[in-house]
């Protein structure tokens, strides 16, 4: 297994201005480039091509850090509290939107924590999207900050499924230990159920069980959405996945995702409709996001097209039709791949 490669770079600003109307804030944070959770479905993957690398195992070996970042925010902030809007005219902050701010490398880099430092000095509405625990470590700074949520990536509780196509991320039981921790800190937290994959963690008992638990551990919310393969590079590696831990499912995938980004709305209507009902039975609520997407995978509606009305060919399976998850006969306490770093 090759080591991650950690490249530092300096970075003119930290803050970037998402001109995309559809998304529920105005300016992003990203502390790294690449990802060591190395979630095969990240949208993310296209980036690392936009900056001239590879979007395969790549992504997750190399990974760009912003060491310069808490200090650039710290500028861009100073001169946007200067200007004629003031603060105001920052609007709405997303830290983790392209990759995961707590990833691995953040333990030690501690360049999210250098930007929390910042923005706890700024009056400003900041939202978190992480799968990791980690973000525990900051909630002396999350507590004097403007939160609007923290927003906890976990889109399926079955182990299997994790190890497949999230082979660094932590275990889906510790992310609903952190969702509790922070519900428990008062700290605004839901879970982002995204992407949902289709025949995989989209049937009706998958997706009763994750509703369940995230209710159990204080979640305000779960927002959904289900996968989208709008990049070349993301579509090959992930069929890649589709290819080696469920083959048997190669097959609808091709016809799901044939015509578009998308999976039909045929497919997905029944599914949203059996997911409203368990949101009213759970008492959850709704992110912001639901009309775009996971955060880390979020894109621009006009970069993708939704074809259709078409006859659907593969519709979404009920409960007595689902197939076996493939992969699961692996021991309940195999340990999942581990991606080994150093600094």
């Amino acid at each position: 297994m090759n080591p991650v490669q950690y490249e530092e770079v300096k970075a003119k600003q930290v803050l970037n201005p998402v001109k995309e109307p559809s998304m529920p804030f105005e300016h992003s944070i990203n502390p790294y480039r690449g990802c060591q959770h190395g979630c095969s479905f990240c949208y993310a993957r296209a980036m690392h091509s936009f900056l001239g690398m590879n979007g395969d195992d790549t992504f997750q070996r190399q990974i760009l850090m912003k060491t310069n970042a808490p200090e650039a925010l710290r500028e861009q902030l100073r001169k946007a509290e200067r200007s004629r809007k003031g603060l105001a005219g920052i609007g709405r902050i997303a830290i983790g939107t392209a990759t995961d701010p707590y990833q691995q490398a953040e333990g030690r880099a501690k360049l999210t924590r250098g930007c929390l430092e910042v923005l706890a000095d700024y009056p400003v509405p900041v939202s978190i999207t992480t799968r990791s625990p980690l973000i525990l470590r900051d909630l002396d700074l999350l507590r004097r900050m403007r939160i609007t949520s923290v927003n906890i990536s976990l889109n399926t509780l079955n182990t299997a499924v994790w190890r497949n196509f999230e082979p660094g991320a932590p275990s889906p039981a510790k992310r609903l230990e952190t969702v509790r921790r922070l519900a428990d800190a008062g700290i605004p937290v839901g879970i982002f159920a995204a992407p949902l994959l289709p025949y995989i963690t989209d049937g009706r008992q998958e997706l009763e069980a994750l509703f369940a638990a995230a209710a159990e551990s204080g979640a305000k919310f779960v927002m959904t959405s289900y996968l989208r393969l709008s990049a070349s590079d993301v579509k090959v590696w992930f069929f890649e996945s589709i290819r080696r831990h469920y083959p048997h499912l190669t097959g609808a995938y091709a016809k799901l995702y044939e015509r578009s980004a998308y999976a039909p709305r045929e497919y997905r209507a029944p599914v949203q409709h059996y997911i409203d009902g368990l949101r009213e039975r759970y008492g959850l609520g709704d992110a912001e996001e639901e009309d775009g997407a996971d955060t880390q995978d979020a894109l621009p509606s006009d970069s993708v097209r939704e074809t259709g009305p078409f006859p659907l060919e593969v519709p979404w399976l009920p409960l007595e039709q689902e197939p076996n998850h493939a992969g699961e006969e692996r021991q309940a306490d195999e340990p999942p791949t581990q991606l080994y770093f150093a600094f």
